[in-house]
């Protein structure tokens, strides 16, 4: 085996913990990249898909055109008790930062995140799985990583397996993954 660059490896947490009829979410849809994968992966299943960008929105409905299973919510993650049906989810991806290409001033913040990821843990399954692709190469983006790594760092191990997958000889703060495994 290889490793895996960042985005291969959530994408190998996705084949690992997906299947055909299950419920996923994309807390963060931005450009459609994830929002599409998941949906191929979920062909009698769904997707629920977050931005709190219209441009977001719009970009990941273009990408994902001619899939049909997709609900795209205009609304930020932190309200996905909001939005989300009462059947157990398996997955939930999130890519935190800004909008690639995007208003950089608009990013994802620790608060609604931790929220977010609170609230989609108690949806999970047991034996799903939440993956966090966290980017500290900007100010707000570390903020953002110092608060979500405290947090992940102090849940019950009796509750989650945690993992932390990053390559530690790159500069200028590269992206990493955080994974949240629900026992």
């Amino acid at each position: 085996m290889k490793l895996k660059g960042i985005l291969p490896f959530s994408k190998l947490l996705i084949d690992e913990f997906v299947s055909p009829s299950d419920i996923v979410v994309d807390a963060t849809c931005g450009n459609g990249n994830d929002t599409l994968y998941l949906a191929r992966h979920v062909p009698d299943g769904h997707v629920y898909a977050f931005d709190i960008q219209e441009e977001a929105i719009s970009h990941a409905r273009e990408k994902t055109a001619g899939c049909s299973n997709i609900t795209f919510i205009h609304d930020g993650h932190q309200h996905a008790d909001r939005y989300l049906p009462d059947e157990a989810i398996s997955c939930a991806i999130f890519n935190l930062g800004y909008l690639p290409k995007g208003d950089k001033s608009i990013v994802t913040l620790p608060d609604t995140t931790i929220s977010a990821v609170q609230q989609l843990f108690a949806r999970l399954k047991p034996g799903g799985i939440i993956i966090l692709v966290i980017y500290p190469g900007h100010t707000e983006g570390q903020i953002e990583k110092e608060a979500v790594l405290e947090f992940l760092s102090s849940y019950n191990q009796e509750s989650a397996h945690i993992i932390k997958y990053e390559f530690i000889n790159q500069r200028n703060n590269p992206p990493f993954v955080c994974a949240i495994e629900k026992r």
